[in-house]
């Protein structure tokens, strides 16, 4: 772990395993953090925040920022192969989503902040019957507790991490159990490569869930930033409002793809279809539910079963490999069980089972459903696996319908020869991102975030930066 800028053991000296999902062997141990750790954490990060100039130093923050972009590059295969390693993600999708984008946000934010203005000048007026010239200033929150999932694990700690750090917070890192050193790394990256002063950023590693709900508990911690199940993030909302923190939560989805019948079906089709199987099916805005006009609706189904059944399910070490397992044995069953329940209530057109020809690892076949009930439990909730379900609809309106009918509200999709058409749906969507034919919604200056039980706040953008400061409103009397 790093804490207080020492690369150190836990204080019980207890380790615990990590795990390969792709042949069950142990790829080695990282160290068990507990009550007293946290504590360490905290202290840490609190003395940095209340006790140096690193919230108002902007200029030795940009400077840090920069270091910790080169130190990244330089690190780039080294992060890769954690992440194949201990995630199973295929090397194939490691520039695309799991390594590019998380090494690319610390430069841009550091391009951000040479003109972002921490304080605005307002017109001078009269009020409350005196004379004033406000100031409208933004100022750092404080210690931030980020807390982060499995599936993308160095894109989410670098989504967190780095606007807090940019905008003057300091950070305890809490990562996923089942992917400890892509957190681990990025601690002794920092250590090594970087002035970020001690205390300024934490990572602190446990199994023990104990962990992370003492961090939403402490009143000395000012906001959580948390991705993962929307169950848990209600837990952590709950945890951190006994002390008023501020929470943002993006958790879980159930995004769909409304086809419109004069789309491009082998482009939506191949993006829908071919996407829930993109590591196998572990992303959180992957569109899971698949809306088609009834009127070339076998064609759709036929087209999406040809996707689905080419796809090989492989070594996520072979360049070949666009699905490889998922996370552990826990998530294995959990998808299996969602199939199994579609199986009874839907008609199974392709998978519908574990691989066969491994006889270890957590490996999952591309699964789809169709004529399955919008309110069936496999098109309601988060599989978060290679399962797709195909539902029909008799206009554009029941389209909307459909794609609305969630208590999520995370990301969509529209797909659509004439655009403008296509964006009027897109626009009728009630999720926090949506793509219109295959456009992407994500880079590090565009906000991402979900609505309804999807969570709160955002993440990049100037949007998510500011979610980490404060807003303070000064009044200045005039001369």
């Amino acid at each position: 772990m790093l804490i207080d800028g020492e690369l150190r053991q836990s204080v019980s000296g207890t380790w615990f395993e990590n795990i390969s999902p792709v042949d069950e062997t142990v790829l080695g141990v990282t160290a068990n953090g507990g009550a007293a750790d946290v504590e360490l954490a905290i202290a840490a990060a609190r003395r940095a925040f209340d006790q140096t100039d690193w919230s108002t130093n902007t200029a030795f923050r940009i400077h840090c920022l920069r270091q910790l972009a080169e130190a990244l590059e330089s690190n780039r295969a080294e992060l890769g192969a954690l992440l194949t390693a201990e995630g199973g993600v295929p090397v194939s999708l490691l520039d695309m989503m799991q390594v590019g984008p998380a090494l690319s946000s610390p430069k841009w934010l550091a391009d951000f902040l040479a003109t972002y203005e921490f304080e605005r000048h307002m017109p001078s007026r009269v009020a409350l019957g005196a004379p004033t010239a406000p100031v409208v200033r933004k100022e750092a929150i404080g210690v931030v507790a980020a807390i982060t999932a499995w599936n993308f694990p160095l894109f989410l700690n670098m989504g967190k991490i780095a606007p807090a750090l940019a905008a003057g917070c300091t950070v305890i890192l809490k990562p996923a159990p089942d992917t400890p050193w892509s957190a681990t790394a990025l601690g002794r990256i920092v250590h090594e490569q970087t002035d970020i002063p001690p205390g300024v950023f934490n990572v602190l590693t446990s199994s023990d869930a104990a962990v992370g709900e003492a961090l939403t508990k402490d009143p000395r911690v000012d906001a959580i930033s948390f991705t993962g199940s929307t169950a848990t993030g209600r837990a952590i909302g709950a945890n951190a409002s006994k002390t008023v923190k501020r929470t943002l939560l993006e958790l879980g989805g159930k995004s769909a793809s409304i086809v419109l019948p004069d789309a491009n079906f082998g482009l939506a089709i191949g993006w829908t279809s071919g996407g829930i199987c993109t590591h196998a099916g572990q992303g959180c805005a992957l569109s899971s539910r698949l809306l088609l006009p009834r009127s070339r609706y076998e064609e759709g189904i036929a087209m999406a079963a040809a996707v689905m059944g080419s796809i090989v399910v492989g070594d996520p070490k072979d360049p070949a490999t666009l699905i490889g397992p998922v996370i552990n044995a826990r998530q294995r069953d959990r998808v299996l069980a969602y199939i199994e329940d579609g199986k009874r209530t839907s008609r199974l057109i392709v998978g519908g089972g574990p691989v066969e020809q491994f006889s270890k690892g957590y490996f999952v076949n591309p699964t789809l459903f169709a004529d399955v009930d919008p309110d069936a439990t496999i098109a309601q909730e988060e599989i978060f696996g290679p399962v797709l379900s195909v539902i029909p609809y008799d206009d554009v309106d029941h389209a909307v319908q459909i794609s609305n009918n969630s208590t999520y509200g995370l990301s969509g999709a529209v797909f659509g020869t004439d655009v403008e058409a296509a964006l009027s749906v897109a626009r009728r969507i009630r999720t926090g991102s949506v793509s219109v034919n295959g456009a992407a919604f994500l880079d590090n200056d565009l906000p991402y975030g979900g609505y309804r039980q999807s969570g709160t706040g955002r993440e990049r953008g100037v949007e998510g930066f500011e979610d980490y400061l404060e807003t303070k409103t000064i009044g200045v009397p005039t001369s």
